[in-house]
């Protein structure tokens, strides 16, 4: 049991990124002094801020700040590990790690996804956010701290990477360069939902989010509330069996999370009313004056939306902005650390990726506009790692301009390319909840966030009669799909409610040779490995802030945005399409008969569904797909 709670802190604390003390650690004692200070905010409240400052007093330096809920303190020993990287702490900058209002030693309230406040670089006393804090901190720093050459970045990965991207409305004047990295931009889209749908994977998250301490502390003071998850002090080694003994949400409400205020806010606001939308960020980026780098992974499970949109959102509201993209193989912050061979779960890519990231984008983006170093090479607009040929690309535009390529089905699980289905053609399945389709190929048990599915093995799943599986022959010739996907259905259910689960895949050909990194019982050959997937609650098939009941066996459209992709599918591979109904407990299960709360759903309510995909669907890859919330 402590080995599975020592688990959990690893995946949320900064400390995750840290190593035992070592060779880095001793050389960072002997080039850098180190004080903590407690920063005070407009409104008056202290902000706990550790920073180390090069003992070279002959140059000036930048600041590089990184503002956490997760813990500042894990940084105030000199054993940084790899946050940020040793190419940027061994370059020279002023290194500031600072917690968040009312977390761990700030003062304050913290609150989930601070709504931005428009124009409050304004000294208001009575009108504080995460813009204004990281104003108020530079300010700060410029004032009490010696050797700056005036000018600060941010950077920061997941929720400091929300913060990042917070910090760039009404910008402080020194703040020249920011890298919002796996940056959360809306939690109705990102990490706790997916396109409306709740993630029940992240049940074990919520103590972290959901209590606040009484008093500031370097403790982790919501411990208990993880320990509520294990009755009688035992593990659960199949999630999946967990969950569904555990029944509809309402018995999380009442057995775990009784007492939980972010639980409680997601049962008091299922659709997307203003608690949400005042929380997204998107609508704040604008007149953005800081060089901007986003950086996310292809194989990211908690923030794979937000670092597209936030760039997209950038570029559409900010005529001439620096604004870079980074979109890697790698998994949430895979990017931050380095062993050698670069995989996500069963798959290899290639070597050392996070390391040629490091130093040859990450590093030279922060010398360029903090350090003004004109011998730093100039970025791409986007540099996109292919996951299918394992190669960097460059783009000066993101999505690239080109010819919408478009995906449609036929009977016999025939995938056709650029070739219109038949309108009449019907497939069904039984959608029911008592018997979800699982979201991975192996045995998982409760995860504080899972991530190796987003690369999985698909054949659990295409073997399932509840499972609709159409692919292509196998390919003559190479063909990729980059850009933004767009999943066009026509469909209808018996019930009055719905979910769908739109997956893109690339079958390996049987003779594809197995990699040294996986256990023996991983088979390559014939491989179905997932490159994109989305999951969607078609109640919001018209209005997130309005859900509506299906009309039964009325055929109705629903439109799914998944994210984008670029992956080429080699020669002799085939290109497959997954669409079903559940997909557990990834995602929480829908009762197929509508509920006005599903949070508050009886296990009654639970009924299986007949789901029928019609013809004239299709699955849509290109440029301009997506319509932004912003």
């Amino acid at each position: 049991m402590k080995q599975l709670l020592f688990g959990f802190l690893l995946v949320f604390s900064a400390n995750s990124f840290a190593q035992s003390k070592n060779e880095d650690s001793l050389w960072l004692v002997s080039h850098y002094d180190k004080a903590i200070y407690s920063i005070p905010m407009r409104d008056g409240a202290k902000l706990h801020t550790i920073v180390y400052t090069p003992k070279d007093n002959s140059k000036k330096y930048p600041f590089l700040i990184n503002r956490t809920c997760y813990n500042a303190s894990n940084y105030d020993d000199f054993n940084l590990g790899n946050y940020p990287s040793k190419t940027l702490i061994r370059d020279g900058y002023i290194l500031v790690y600072q917690d968040v209002r009312g977390r761990y030693l700030s003062e304050g309230t913290w609150t989930n996804m601070t709504p931005n406040i428009p124009g409050n670089n304004v000294k208001d006393k009575n009108s504080v956010d995460e813009s204004s804090d990281t104003y108020d901190t530079i300010e700060w720093l410029l004032k009490n701290i010696k050797n700056h050459n005036g000018k600060a970045g941010q950077y920061g990965i997941s929720y400091p990477g929300f913060y990042s991207a917070a910090s760039l409305p009404d910008a402080h004047p020194a703040l020249k360069a920011v890298s919002p990295q796996a940056p959360i931009a809306d939690f109705f889209f990102d990490d706790f939902h997916h396109q409306g749908a709740f993630v029940q994977a992240y049940t074990a998250a919520f103590p972290v989010f959901g209590y606040n301490p009484a008093k500031p502390t370097k403790d982790n003071w919501f411990l208990p509330g993880i320990m509520r998850l294990y009755p009688m002090g035992q593990g659960a080694p199949d999630g999946y069996a967990y969950y569904m003994r555990l029944g509809a949400l309402k018995n999380i409400t009442e057995k775990i999370h009784y007492d939980n205020y972010f639980w409680k806010e997601h049962v008091d606001h299922p659709n997307y009313d203003t608690f949400w939308q005042k929380r997204n960020l998107l609508p704040h980026l604008k007149q953005v004056k800081p060089a901007v780098l986003t950086v996310g992974g292809w194989f990211d499970a908690e923030d794979l939306y937000g670092p597209l949109n936030i760039y997209k959102t950038i570029e559409k509201n900010n005529q001439g902005a620096v604004n870079h993209l980074v979109m890697g193989p790698w998994g949430h912050g895979d990017w931050a650390r380095e062993n050698g061979k670069s995989t996500h779960n069963h798959i290899y890519f290639g070597d050392s990726i996070s390391t040629w990231y490091q130093n040859n984008l990450e590093a030279p983006f922060f010398k360029m506009y903090l350090k003004d170093d004109v011998n730093a090479p100039a970025l791409a607009e986007a540099n996109v790692f292919n996951t299918g040929t394992k190669k960097w690309e460059t783009y000066n535009i993101w999505p690239p301009e080109k010819e919408t390529v478009r995906l449609s089905f036929a009977p016999g699980r025939k995938l056709q390319i650029n070739t219109s289905g038949n309108a009449n053609d019907r497939f069904d399945y039984i959608s029911d909840p008592a018997n979800p389709v699982p979201y991975t190929s192996q045995i998982e048990g409760l995860t504080f966030t899972p991530r190796n599915f987003m690369s999985d093995d698909q054949r659990h799943a295409s073997k399932r009669p509840d499972v609709l599986t159409f692919e292509t022959e196998p390919l003559k010739e190479e063909f990729t799909l980059n850009g933004e996907i767009l999943a066009k259905l026509k469909v209808a259910t018996t019930g009055t409610d719905a979910d769908f689960m739109v997956k893109l895949i690339d079958v390996y050909p049987d003779n594809h040779p197995n990699y040294d990194h996986n256990p023996k019982n991983i088979v390559m050959g014939g491989y179905q490995q997932l490159v994109r997937s989305e999951a969607y609650r078609a109640r919001f098939r018209n209005s997130f802030e309005k859900p509506e009941p299906f009309v039964p066996n009325q055929p109705t459209d629903v439109t799914i945005p998944l994210q984008d992709v670029l992956h080429t599918f080699k020669k002799g591979h085939r290109i497959m399409i997954q669409i079903h109904s559940t997909w557990f407990p990834y995602i929480d299960r829908n009762p197929q008969k509508y509920v006005d709360n599903i949070f508050k759903a009886e296990d009654s309510d639970f009924q299986k569904a007949t789901i029928t995909v019609f013809g004239s669907s299709e699955i849509l890859i290109g440029r301009g797909l997506h319509s932004l919330r912003d």
